[in-house]
């Protein structure tokens, strides 16, 4: 119910996924660490920090200094799609490093590549910018089947669900951002 709430929030541009982000990681987190996806269980504490992070720029963070308004939502820029993948690839090589070296991971790959990801896509969410949406829908879509494969398939079906919406989000976050756009115009 509350990555459904979440979901919502997200999808509405709503700055209260901040503190929905803050109790979700409670909730997941046992169930990762029982199912031996280790990275996920740590991508928890994270999850939680980056929220008060994306509360911050949503609330007081300003692209502009004259503007007074909250954080509008914007696109990526070159700089920012380099920045990404440069520190997404970093992220997937250290975390499967360490899921190799000191756990019995039997899905270091995926788990690993879907931890990274998702750090990315959280920091994009917390910028506001709508590619954010397209790399959730890589990342849930990945994480649909790895929890299949675990043996999760209430979480696999709201990940498989998190993938349809994403495609759904990314497209009214695209209009949010023109229409904000011309607005600053």
């Amino acid at each position: 119910m509350l990555g459904l709430l979440y979901l919502w929030l997200e999808y509405r541009a709503n700055i209260w996924l901040w503190a929905v982000s803050i109790i979700m990681p409670v909730v997941h987190s046992s169930l990762y660490y029982e199912k031996g996806l280790y990275a996920d269980f740590g991508m928890e504490l994270y999850y939680i920090i980056i929220a008060f992070y994306g509360f911050y720029c949503w609330k007081w963070s300003k692209r502009k200094k004259d503007v007074k308004s909250e954080l509008p939502i914007t696109h990526y820029n070159k700089f920012h799609v380099l920045m990404s993948i440069v520190t997404w690839l970093v992220l997937w090589g250290f975390i499967y490093w360490i899921l190799v070296s000191f756990t019995d991971s039997k899905v270091p790959i995926l788990d690993s590549f879907t931890t990274s990801l998702s750090a990315v896509a959280m920091w994009a969410l917390a910028k506001k910018y709508v590619e954010q949406w397209l790399l959730w829908f890589v990342v849930d879509a990945a994480c649909f089947g790895l929890y299949l494969y675990k043996g999760i398939p209430f979480t696999a079906g709201l990940y498989g669900f998190y993938t349809i919406i994403a495609v759904f989000g990314y497209i009214k976050w695209k209009k949010m951002a023109a229409v904000a756009s011309q607005a600053a115009s």
